[in-house]
């Protein structure tokens, strides 16, 4: 293995570990939104009805997290393809 597959395996091993850290955060807040809307649609639900638009501030901000999200997760896969990529290079 040469210097270029040892630097594309480090590479990776850096994209990993700030992909999981940029996604954790937001992932676990969505979460927990995700578990707050669900309990005001079921009080909606109850009550006789559901807002006219169906969006709430909660949904919004899943929608920002999730997305910040997907964005770590695409930093994950990248790395996951250098390191590959560092294995396959010789």
């Amino acid at each position: 293995m040469g210097l270029v597959g040892i630097a594309l395996i480090v590479a990776g091993v850096a994209l990993i570990v700030a992909g999981v850290a940029r996604a954790r955060g937001p992932y676990r807040r969505y979460m927990a939104l995700k578990e707050q809307d669900a309990n005001v649609a079921r009080y909606e639900a109850w009550r006789g009805g559901a807002r006219p638009d169906g969006k709430t501030g909660a949904s919004v901000a899943m929608a920002m997290l999730r997305r910040q999200a997907q964005v770590g997760a695409g930093i994950v896969i990248a790395g996951f393809v250098l390191v590959i990529a560092g294995f396959v290079v010789r």
